[in-house]
């Protein structure tokens, strides 16, 4: 994989001229119906990105189509510090990053049983989920129920899945124009894409499908478990 000097700049200059960082540790707050998991991408600030990415804009509209009762999650430093060097990592990032990742499902699956999960990353943060979600235990991954994956940097190499995942749980972004997708970290313009546009929104419904199939489906089992009691 390749990063040149001027994409390196690039990719700094264009999330430094974002001054504003989110951060969001709802997971600490308590249960609530859907718990997001995400990652942000290389050199972002706040453990969600800065506030016009991708992790804000899942974050908020998950929160209005579900009465505020989402939990959002941001994979936070020092375990993920979301440095550029990482992404020529084998795995496209660290393994505390992973780690991280994986213990916020697993603390979410653990302490809110009938939470609802579904997980969201950009760019280097696409490596983070792919990796921790692919790996969960069976148990917990079932409960993960829609992902969305933006500038995937693994995306040529898994060919637009995560391993061991579904695939028709997964949602990828990542147009032609987006230098990173076609298998080499070609950060360009088109990897900035997803600030602007309707992508967000796309994922964000993607995710609610999701959810209200996975409630719908939870709904229903409900009566013929009463039933054999």
């Amino acid at each position: 994989m390749k990063l040149s000097t001027v994409a390196t700049s690039l990719f700094v200059g264009a999330v430094v001229a974002l001054p504003q960082g989110s951060t969001s540790n709802d997971l600490a707050k308590g249960c609530k119906k859907v718990t997001l998991v995400y990652a942000r991408a290389s050199t972002e600030i706040g453990n969600m990105g800065t506030t016009n990415s991708v992790g804000p804009g899942l974050c908020k509209g998950l929160k209005a189509n579900f009465a505020n009762d989402v939990a959002c999650q941001g994979v936070s430093s020092p375990a993920y510090t979301a440095g550029l060097i990482d992404n020529f990592s084998v795995k496209g990032t660290t393994a505390s990053a992973i780690a991280e990742a994986t213990k916020h499902f697993t603390d979410a699956a653990t302490r809110c049983p009938q939470t609802i999960m579904v997980a969201g990353g950009f760019s280097q943060g696409t490596a983070v989920i792919f990796n921790a979600v692919g790996n969960l235990p069976d148990a917990i991954k079932k409960r993960v129920v829609g992902v969305a994956l933006y500038g995937y940097t693994k995306n040529k190499q898994n060919g637009g899945t995560i391993p061991k995942y579904p695939k028709e749980n997964v949602k990828v972004f990542c147009p032609a124009s987006d230098g990173v997708c076609g298998g080499t970290l070609n950060v360009n313009l088109g990897h900035f894409s997803y600030l602007t546009g309707s992508s967000q929104r796309e994922g964000y419904t993607f995710l609610t499908q999701k959810i209200k199939a996975a409630g719908s489906g939870a709904a229903a089992a409900a009566p013929a478990v009463e039933a054999m009691m």
